[in-house]
């Protein structure tokens, strides 16, 4: 009987642990590149466990239209954790971002460093900070930068 309870213990706790690890992956992002972009920002969401910037990016493919990115960034006490405060980053204002596209192509990308272009120095302009939460940890620095397609 004792065997059997242990065995179900050990059974929950993996289904538990499984998940929680596969959430933490970066497997749909293209780590080995690093892409810049300019825009202005849409919409920020500081949301547990991840936070998300939308960014409007001028597409010269569409004849200068806005084209909105989801960037994925962590959570509230990661950004706060690196010294990121609320209100440095708001709706409206012009930033720069270094990030790994999503592999499928889509307007997606995990967020590495964003530095506001907003104007104020009280609020960080021109400091690139990251967003990734622990100095772009797993990711290749050294990578190649691109522009978005």
């Amino acid at each position: 009987m004792l065997a059997r309870c242990l065995a179900l213990a050990a059974a929950s706790v993996m289904f538990i642990a499984v998940p929680a690890g596969a959430h933490h992956s970066h497997g749909n992002y293209d780590l080995t590149t690093w892409t810049t972009m300019n825009g202005e920002v849409k919409e920020i969401h500081l949301l547990v466990p991840h936070s998300w910037i939308y960014l409007d990016v001028k597409d010269d493919k569409n004849g200068g239209q806005p084209t909105t990115w989801a960037l994925e960034a962590t959570g509230p006490s990661g950004l706060t954790k690196v010294g990121i405060k609320r209100e440095d980053v708001r709706p409206g204002d012009a930033i720069r971002v270094r990030c790994h596209l999503l592999k499928d192509g889509s307007n997606g990308c995990l967020l590495g460093y964003v530095t506001p272009m907003h104007g104020d120095q009280a609020r960080g302009h021109g400091v690139e900070k990251d967003w990734d939460g622990d100095g772009g940890a797993g990711f290749n620095t050294a990578a190649p930068v691109t522009t978005p397609r």
